[in-house]
């Protein structure tokens, strides 16, 4: 099992901005499965909403459950084992930015 663990300052999560961006994790020469999903940050929960693609297929919407950190036995969200093809580029955009504080958001795979 893998994860993608990455924080992003409220300045630059904007709408449309795609957190993934520059990620080392955002794209693999391997067929891998997204397991789950957690977000957490910014200034009150419910204040962000992310949308997840693989490559332009959406997966779904998400909201930061909590303010700080992730914490997986708590704001871990499961997905439906989704196949990532070799070489797909994985989409975190912005739907709805935070208001203030870094919005941290981890994808897990398999």
């Amino acid at each position: 099992m893998g994860s993608i663990e990455i924080s992003v300052a409220a300045a630059t999560a904007v709408v449309g901005y795609d957190l993934l961006q520059g990620e080392r994790g955002r794209q693999m020469g391997r067929v891998r499965q997204l397991t789950g999903i957690a977000v957490a940050g910014s200034a009150a929960a419910l204040d962000t909403k992310l949308g997840l693609y693989i490559d332009d297929v959406y997966i779904g919407s998400y909201y930061n459950t909590a303010t700080g950190a992730v914490l997986l036995d708590a704001h871990l969200r499961p997905l439906d084992r989704n196949l990532v093809p070799p070489n797909s580029l994985l989409h975190l955009i912005v739907e709805d930015a935070p208001t203030t504080n870094p919005i941290n958001v981890t994808i897990l795979y398999a």
